[in-house]
């Protein structure tokens, strides 16, 4: 089963797109938001080295922010990345 986490921070347009893009695809997503939540912050920088939200990890693989989602997605890989786990 394929293990999709979102780190983000609520109001955030680049964290409402890169759901709506999950949501899109009928990709499950546990979501983790980092406002107010320093425990939550400094697991997810730890994790995926990033700062910014969102912060996408897929099968334990820090993949990077919305940019980086959608061009795995435009590319074909997200469905093969999901499909390798």
């Amino acid at each position: 089963m394929n293990n999709v986490e979102i780190y983000t921070r609520s109001q955030c347009p680049y964290c409402l797109n890169a759901k709506a893009l999950l949501d899109a695809r009928d990709i499950a997503y546990e979501e983790f938001d980092i406002g107010g939540d320093q425990l939550v912050l400094s697991e997810m920088v730890d994790r995926t080295g990033g700062r910014t939200v969102p912060q996408i990890v897929i099968n334990d693989q820090a993949i990077g922010g919305f940019d980086d989602l959608r061009q795995l997605d435009q590319a074909g890989h997200l469905t093969s990345l999901l499909e390798t786990h």
